[in-house]
């Protein structure tokens, strides 16, 4: 987020929502705390003694300092908060993928961090228990010469336990998408929303804890010594040889102890989901942009110009949140949308702003045609066809999307880098300021690797070079033995998209005459013998295997932009037919149809995949919020919702918008209500 600060929207409004989340949870930390004391110092024998010095205790000098020192704590995590949270997840596609972020240096700073923060809140929480946890040392009973101070271990292990459930937290964070902020589909007030979600809150607190004290017990079972001694040399302390020690079975099956340690890791964990369910409630309220503003230093702040920015992540998703309301909530707002400039009389608003919806369609049609051309099970390599193989059909209305598609076209047949670490797609960020950088760390998915050990023999073979004097080579003559490839979109889609899929086979197939020097052999066979056996060790397949719902998963991260622009686009088409006193949405109909059929029917094709699911998963309820893994279903009911949501307005007036005949054959399916 430090790079984001220079944007207005981050100083104006992101900044004070994160500030105003972490002040109110500092303000439900008395009463937390309140409610830690009396369950962990209440006796239900003597309940009118227990209150008395529960009551006694709040108002104790020791008492307030741990008070402070867990605000302080409170704003680190609402800070950490801050500083990791993203709108779009990152999914790893591999167990390998995973591992490199358990490892990554950012995600270590922040488990040491929590560790730290999480002996703090222990050593807190031993404090206002008292007893036999309140001091690290005591004076030592048995003693025979000067006085010495021995080892307290109930607070070591107190203290100790808090560091753990720090880490298991980060753990889960990171394994889990803890940071990741989802949108709610229906807008509720801030009071209502933290109503709702208090009980999940106090349900996962105490079901974490559990699952990390029963945990921490094992590990410190068999470990337990290491850092007793450590202490013990650290700080110049005895082991009392009168107490038990607790690394033992009957040591850590006291149940006054498990129930402090259960209780304790419940006050940590619950202060910190507090936080972090504020800050979500508060970053993902709504925000209403201005269409328009009569002030050229405002223009910035204005719905056409933010959706044009490609950073920060938030913005961008906000701004598209308030075009989907205003489409469908707000008529005034839509007849700015709808107006003319003066002088001019130019539609800018509605140019920027479809523009920019078509192009977040566009961008991911095509993120699902490479997919789908890089893990189709046809046993076909894809093949580059010649300009002699394609016959040319009628032409589009209008050449405004097929600007849109020949503008990723070097994306989709130039090769992708080869990693296992996929990251989460950056169309929403990169697309809007030109071209999408493609690198290892955003790509959504990454096609076969020729060289990887687990590439079927099959597939190095209908990849390897042609010979010049095979049949296959230069354009193929014969329809009988024309190789297919993977096809999605029609050849009559658009004229000038097809003729920039034109490419000579000739330069793509040269082959090089000279042949490889004996080293060169040497060590390509030796590194297909290292291939070949590290790809029978099942722990190197293990790892290195791609989880195909992860990829699908990856490949749909961002589809939240992608509903509200076709909510805000179908509303706004739908809102046309009777406010659009200018015309200026039935300019761009038929590209708004046509892109929509486009990305329905590689939705489509998708779904067809074998490895993709039909139908969303059962998720466990808990605080990482696992919305991510229903966007694709969503993105397909919204897609659908939005063209019948067109057709249902406009009824048999489409059959005048000028398109291809086979995207008017999908669209009379529509109108006939058959899909």
């Amino acid at each position: 987020m430090f790079s984001d600060q220079s944007c207005w929207f981050v100083r104006k409004v992101i900044c004070w929502r994160a500030a105003a989340s972490i002040a109110w949870a500092v303000l439900l930390l008395p009463p937390t705390t309140a409610v830690f004391v009396i369950l962990s110092r209440f006796s239900p024998l003597l309940p009118i003694q227990s209150i008395s010095e529960c009551l006694a205790l709040m108002t104790s000098a020791s008492t307030i300092f741990s008070f402070v020192l867990l605000c302080a704590v409170t704003v680190m995590v609402g800070f950490l908060i801050f500083e990791y949270y993203t709108v779009v997840p990152t999914i790893a596609c591999s167990k390998i993928a995973l591992l490199a972020q358990l490892l990554h240096p950012r995600h270590v700073v922040n488990s040491l961090v929590h560790c730290v923060m999480g002996i703090i809140v222990a050593w807190c929480s031993a404090v206002t228990i008292g007893g036999r946890y309140e001091m690290l040392g005591y004076p030592c009973a048995h003693n025979e010469g000067p006085p010495q101070v021995c080892l307290n271990e109930y607070h070591l292990v107190l203290c100790l336990a808090g560091a753990f459930v720090g880490f298991s937290h980060s753990l889960f964070g990171v394994i889990h998408n803890i940071n990741y902020v989802s949108f709610h589909a229906v807008q509720q007030y801030k009071y209502l929303r933290f109503k709702g979600s208090l009980p999940l809150v106090v349900k996962c607190s105490a079901t974490q804890a559990l699952y990390s004290v029963r945990n921490y017990i094992i590990v410190y079972f068999f470990l337990g010594y290491l850092p007793r001694e450590w202490i013990c040399k650290t700080f110049n302390l005895r082991r009392d040889s009168s107490a038990h020690r607790l690394d033992t079975i009957a040591g850590l099956l006291d149940l006054s102890l498990l129930y402090h340690l259960w209780i304790s890791a419940t006050f940590l964990l619950f202060s910190w989901y507090i936080t972090l369910l504020l800050f979500r409630i508060f970053v993902t309220e709504g925000y209403r942009f201005p269409v328009q503003s009569s002030f050229t230093e405002d223009v910035h702040q204005c719905l056409p110009k933010v959706l044009s920015d490609p950073q920060p992540a938030i913005l961008k998703f906000l701004a598209l949140q308030d075009l989907a309301l205003l489409s469908q909530h707000s008529p005034p707002r839509r007849c700015e949308m709808f107006s003319l400039s003066q002088p001019g009389g130019h539609p800018h608003n509605w140019n920027a702003i479809s523009r920019e919806c078509l192009s977040l369609l566009t961008d991911l049609t095509q993120r699902l045609v490479a997919y789908h051309d890089s893990v189709a099970t046809n046993g076909r390599a894809k093949s580059l066809s010649t300009g002699s193989e394609r016959k040319s059909s009628s032409e589009t209305s209008t050449g405004t999307l097929c600007s849109f598609l020949t503008s990723g076209l070097d994306d989709l047949m130039s090769p992708q880098p080869t990693t296992f670490l996929s990251k989460t797609p950056a169309s929403v960020f990169a697309r809007s300021v030109g071209t999408v950088v493609q690198s290892p760390l955003t790509a959504p998915f990454t096609p076969p690797n020729l060289d990887s050990p687990f590439t079927s023999p099959s597939l190095r073979r209908l990849t390897a070079p042609v010979d010049q004097g095979s049949p296959w080579h230069g354009a193929v003559q014969s329809p009988h033995v024309m190789r297919r490839a993977p096809k999605l979109w029609s050849t009559s889609t658009c004229s000038q998209f097809n003729s920039s899929l034109e490419l000579s086979p000739g330069p793509l197939l040269k082959q090089d005459t000279s042949k490889p020097s004996l080293l060169a052999q040497f060590l390509h066979n030796r590194k297909e013998q290292v291939k070949s056996f590290l790809s029978k060790r099942v722990l190197i397949a293990y790892l290195f295997n791609k989880l195909p719902e992860a990829s699908s998963e990856a490949l749909f991260a961002d589809s939240q932009a992608h509903i509200w622009a076709l909510e805000g686009l179908s509303y706004l088409v739908q809102a046309s037919f009777s406010e659009d006193h200018f015309g200026v949405v039935q300019t761009v109909l038929p590209s708004i149809l046509t892109c929509m059929l486009l990305l329905q029917e590689a939705v489509d094709r998708h779904f067809k995949l074998p490895h993709a699911s039909t139908k969303p998963v059962r998720t466990t309820s808990g605080m990482g919020d696992s919305a991510y893994k229903t966007l694709r279903f969503a993105l397909r009911a919204a897609l659908k919702t939005a063209i019948y949501r067109i057709t249902t307005t406009f009824g048999d007036h489409l059959n005048a918008v000028h398109m291809s005949a086979e995207h008017r054959k999908r669209l009379q399916h529509f109108l006939y209500y058959k899909e």
